[in-house]
């Protein structure tokens, strides 16, 4: 994904929300796991959409097919834009549901932008604290 031309936006702290790009004479907002947010707008429309879409989401569980028979829930770890024409890349583990004392769970890397394979939680996903054989 091509980012020559896609303007970073910032948090008044700083902090990445994502980034701008010209799609056409309107502007689209993209995130910092490579997804559009809204659709292509005017300039302030696209800053706007990017500040109500924020980063509080990257400390959500997620879930992640392939790697099982069933998905895994996992939460993010890192999340590294291509740049520079270097690859970028996701790293997610196994949710350990925040216990300290266990053992460190299996981490995944993953290529950026997002891959299909990594989403959101649905409503008919396992139950990840239920242990099946």
């Amino acid at each position: 994904m091509p980012r020559s031309d896609w303007t970073p936006h910032r948090r008044d702290d700083g902090e990445l929300l994502g980034w701008i790009h010209p799609a056409g004479d309107e502007w689209v907002a993209v995130d910092v796991l490579g997804r559009r947010v809204g659709a292509p707008a005017e300039w302030l429309d696209a800053e706007a959409a990017l500040e109500e879409h924020g980063i509080a989401w990257l400390a959500d569980p997620w879930m992640l097919d392939g790697e099982d028979d069933r998905p895994l829930r996992v939460r993010l770890l890192e999340v590294t834009p291509d740049e520079d024409g270097v690859p970028g890349r996701i790293v997610v583990k196994i949710d350990d549901f925040g216990d300290m004392t266990r053992p460190a769970t299996a981490q995944f890397v993953l290529a950026w932008p997002i891959p299909d394979r990594l989403r959101p939680p649905r409503a008919d996903d396992p139950d990840p604290r239920t242990i099946t054989r």
